[in-house]
């Protein structure tokens, strides 16, 4: 997504303020918010209770017990609801049906061959981490990650040994590029508000980043695959069954199916950034076309549409029946389930930001009188604990900072790297408030006990590696530089 609709959506989330005051006490709401959440950890973990309807009734009685006026509670939900649908559907659905079609035509056959022989068995985790890593650098971590689910599925069938091997690396190379790297709509938005130079931020992020990707993202993910309970390949979006005589499709045009959708996001992002820089017209037909097809939803939709024809309608040509709706519809289903307990997840992330706790304890720390970047790093891990989305916590928490950064006037690089701690802030310590960390839950089979184990932890030494590198060269660095 470029940087004008980014910024457009983020601008609307966070300054949809409710229509209601809570008049309880910061400590009472704290309390309440941390019962919340062992209750519903408790229900779905030691209970088996379904996570959807968990998350329903959890998000009810909390909303009830905070002091969410009964006239504004199913709003207060609905509205949580639909959001996290609004951001997460098309992104899912389109990335499903994409992945299901370069599954079951053998397209994530020929990748993963041609990975494999580039990288060696012994080295697939960390082939697919690099994959990862470049595949996220322009598109949202769901749609990416879901896109590269069917390559996960065959290297980890054909090789063996825990499926947690293969995809906890794949997830800690979309979470270090989602939470850092521009352009992302967090630390988009979070250089934007603080007045950051964007292409310095991006130069940061990605000399702090790579690190943090190799031990954070892929060494710790590695491991901690290995300390968990071994876990079977899931067939959510179905297996590959090699027909006798069937040809398989191209390298190339696999490949080039891959890379359209980073291909027109860049548009996307290119024309948007010309634009405000001024270099080409911000208005006219070329320029909203430009943003039109990189828009992410449009971006897979247009794959997806060129995989059905190039994959299942051209192949089949001679007898296609109903295989192209079939293919559709088997993708679509499993999905439908995931997408309503990730719109959960964003319903209690939603009550949970109406109590306006998060802020009051971030405003209170923005005004402690603490070093900026580390200010700002905390400011934004309350702001994700509390309400679970990153790209709000660092957007929010850029807002916050904001009179303090302009007050100290500091150099380029500086600014960047108060912009990198605040993202830092805002990508650690996922939980069940966070969408993502339901919609790879559901997508990998993963229970929430061992996500909290493995995806939780990787979150947070993705966001304090990433602080520690930035505080590190907040000080080494002069500040007349």
């Amino acid at each position: 997504m470029g940087l004008s609709p980014t910024l457009s959506l983020v601008n609307i989330a966070v300054s949809q303020q409710p229509k209601f005051e809570i008049t309880a006490s910061p400590a009472y709401l704290f309390t309440v918010a941390v019962i919340s959440i062992l209750v519903l950890l408790v229900m779905i973990i030691r209970f088996r209770i379904h996570a959807f309807y968990t998350l329903v009734i959890v998000s009810l009685i909390t909303a009830l017990v905070c002091g969410v006026p009964l006239a504004y509670v199913v709003e207060t939900l609905v509205g949580g609801f639909s959001k996290t649908i609004g951001g997460v559907a098309l992104l899912v659905g389109f990335g499903a049906v994409l992945g299901r079609i370069i599954e079951v035509t053998g397209g994530a056959k020929v990748l993963a061959d041609a990975m494999l022989r580039k990288f060696g068995e012994k080295r697939a985790p960390f082939a697919l981490s690099v994959a990862s890593l470049f595949y996220g650098f322009p598109i949202f971590l769901d749609a990416g990650f879901v896109v590269m689910l069917p390559i996960i599925y065959q290297i980890a069938r054909r090789l063996g040994g825990s499926f947690l091997l293969y995809v906890l690396p794949s997830t800690g190379a979309f979470l270090m590029m989602h939470a850092l790297a521009p352009p992302h709509p967090g630390p988009v938005a979070a250089a934007m508000v603080l007045g950051a130079n964007v292409g310095f931020v991006l130069l940061v992020s990605l000399i702090i980043g790579i690190p943090v990707w190799y031990f954070a993202g892929y060494k710790l993910a590695v491991w901690l695959a290995k300390k968990v309970p071994h876990m079977e390949v899931p067939s959510i979006l179905g297996e590959y069954h090699e027909e006798e005589g069937k040809k398989l499709p191209s390298f190339g045009l696999v490949l080039t199916l891959l890379l359209m959708p980073l291909v027109l996001i860049f548009i996307n992002t290119g024309f948007s950034t010309l634009g405000k820089a001024g270099i080409i017209p911000d208005k006219g037909f070329l320029y909203d076309f430009g943003l039109l097809i990189g828009n992410t939803p449009i971006a897979l939709l247009i794959t997806s549409v060129v995989a059905m024809i190039t994959l299942v309608v051209w192949p089949n040509r001679k007898n296609l029946g109903g295989k192209l709706e079939e293919v559709v519809d088997d993708s679509l289903a499993p999905v439908c389930g995931i997408i309503l307990i990730t719109g959960a997840g964003g319903m209690f992330a939603a009550v949970l930001t109406a109590t306006g706790i998060g802020p009051a304890f971030a405003d209170v720390l923005s005004h402690s009188g603490l070093p900026i970047i580390v200010a700002g790093f905390l400011v934004a891990v309350i702001l994700r604990i509390a309400q679970g989305s990153a790209t709000v916590a660092a957007t929010a928490a850029a807002g916050l900072m904001q009179a303090s950064v302009e007050a100290a006037s500091l150099p380029t690089i500086h600014h960047a790297l108060v912009v990198v701690a605040i993202c830092a802030g805002a990508i650690s310590c996922s939980h069940v408030n966070d969408s993502g960390f339901w919609l790879v839950s559901k997508f990998c089979g993963i229970d929430t006990k061992t996500m909290l184990k493995t995806w939780s932890v990787i979150s947070t030494a993705v966001g304090f590696m990433s602080f520690a590198l930035a505080v590190v060269a907040y000080y080494a660095i002069p500040m007349t530089m």
